[in-house]
């Protein structure tokens, strides 16, 4: 016969063994963030290692290890933070998974960045200051040391509070500050940050305009039709076909620099003869796609999944060709210096230099990015495959009509700007529709502004936060970048 107190002892045991596991829970909960935090660090500390066994063992080697290391941080950064922009619409309209997202994003930046990576880049950002005002090598090489870091710092805590911001303008933001510490307001190329500044409100405005006149031409041509499915059979493939056409140009004018230089008529003729080409392909594999569905938007989701991911994978091949210069051009900049002694407003980029940011912009995108992916795709705004289709189509024919116009322009700024387009222009259209239900059927009713705040489909607390981020980049950036610099020099000298 078992005793009263057998039954307590057991209990008590229960209890101790619980308390066990939901400890072991805890541990590997806490625990988890520290592996990719772990994985991070190792990649930052081979890239300095290979770089030091690769920058030829001079006397500036220990400065070549440094800069490779904070290279390697700004890429991880970039791949963490700018890459949401381009898989956020695909993955929260459900077009893809959060890990086929970041298998094909990584996939794609590599190769961009590898194949079609600018063999010369401006080390100074686009002109942003001129290298001839510093008084020597050394005050250079920490002007774009500073630059780099600050960069690198500003990206890594804008993800950390979950605001997608430019790289781009980070590094622009370092470049301008450091070289102001450096050589006074006068090394700055004033006319060149007027036209970036303006890019600030150019590239978000452009890009929402053409995303929700898009989403505008889907809902007018297809989702309000009586008959939905034959007229997705007569407008999709047109719509695939400027797809197509709008990358074509967009990667032959942008993203094809290493292999061949393509001006702009040449580009956009490319564009027409390939949105022809695939508009004549997916015309019969759009109607036989859309055979048995049914008359209703949903059924819609399912022409535009594929596209989607297309235009996704082309984006990044875009980004990684283009943006890896954010990561590598002050870097290649400071061995270029190092290495020869003198500095140079362009230099060719080492191989070495240009794997370091194609593998750094991969995991960063594999360890930190599904945070800003999740917070582009998900938060601002819900996204179904045609409103995301939008943002992706807007992100080409911006940056296409930016180049025609000769503005520099943020892939990041021009991604989210038709996040929101889609988003308010939903709002916009869902009011009048309301408006006008409630004016043919009752009158008098009226819709209390509590009631009408709690309908808005755009967040407006993500919206503000984005905004902020976005104005405070470079100039937070800058006085960063300043006081590294400053920093630096007092060390060293």
């Amino acid at each position: 016969m078992t005793s009263p107190n057998s039954g307590k002892k057991w209990s008590t045991l229960d209890r101790d063994l619980n308390r066990i596991s939901h400890l072991e829970s805890a541990t590997l909960y806490v625990s988890r963030p520290m592996v990719g935090f772990g994985i991070a660090i190792a990649f930052i500390v081979i890239a300095g290692v290979a770089a030091g066994l690769l920058s030829g063992g001079d006397s500036d080697t220990a400065i070549i290890i440094a800069a490779a290391g904070i290279g390697a941080y700004m890429a991880i950064n970039i791949g963490a933070n700018d890459v949401a922009n381009n898989m956020g619409p695909a993955v929260g309209a459900n077009a893809l998974t959060m890990g086929g997202a970041i298998v094909i994003a990584a996939f794609f930046e590599s190769a961009g960045a590898l194949l079609a990576g600018g063999d010369v880049v401006s080390t100074i950002s686009k002109g942003i200051i001129d290298p001839t005002g510093m008084a020597n090598t050394t005050i250079f090489i920490w002007a774009m040391m500073a630059a780099l870091i600050s960069s690198a710092l500003w990206v890594n805590l804008a993800t950390w509070v979950g605001a997608p911001v430019s790289t781009t303008h980070s590094v622009v933001g370092g470049v301008m500050g450091a070289g102001i510490a450096a050589a006074g307001f006068a090394a700055v190329n004033w006319p060149t940050m007027a036209k970036i500044a303006a890019s600030w409100v150019i590239s978000p405005v452009l890009g929402g305009v053409i995303a929700a006149a898009c989403l505008a031409f889907i809902k007018t041509k297809i989702i309000y039709q009586d008959d939905k499915i034959a007229a997705a059979r007569r407008w999709v493939p047109v719509l695939i076909g400027i797809m197509a056409a709008a990358f074509a140009s967009y990667l032959a004018l942008k993203g094809l620099k290493r292999i061949i230089k393509i001006d702009l008529q040449t580009a956009l003729l490319i564009g027409a003869a390939t949105g022809g080409l695939f508009y004549v392909v997916s015309a019969p594999l759009v109607r036989r796609q859309s055979e048995g569905l049914e008359n209703r938007n949903k059924s819609l989701k399912v022409l535009f999944g594929i596209p989607l991911v297309f235009s996704a994978a082309l984006l990044s091949f875009a980004h990684g060709a283009n943006d890896v210069a954010n990561a590598v051009g002050p870097l290649a900049a400071i061995v270029h210096a190092a290495e020869f002694g003198e500095f140079s407003a362009k230099v060719s980029i080492p191989s070495w230099v240009m794997i370091i940011g194609a593998f750094g912009i991969s995991f960063g995108l594999f360890l930190f990015g599904p945070k800003l992916i999740r917070m582009v795709g998900e938060k601002i705004t819900k996204l179904n495959p045609m409103r995301a289709y939008c943002v992706a189509l807007s992100a080409a024919i911006t940056v296409i009509v930016a180049s025609w116009l000769g503005l520099p322009v943020s892939s990041t700024h021009i991604a989210v700007g038709g996040i929101f387009g889609v988003g308010f222009y939903r709002e916009w259209h869902a009011e009048r529709r309301l408006r006008k239900t409630i004016v043919q059927r009752t009158p008098e009713k009226r819709i209390a502004p509590e009631e009408r705040r709690r309908r808005k489909l755009v967040r407006r607390s993500h919206f503000m936060t984005i905004i902020a981020a976005w104005i405070i980049t470079v100039p937070a950036a800058a006085m960063m970048s300043a006081v590294i610099f400053y920093l630096l020099n007092a060390l060293t000298s």
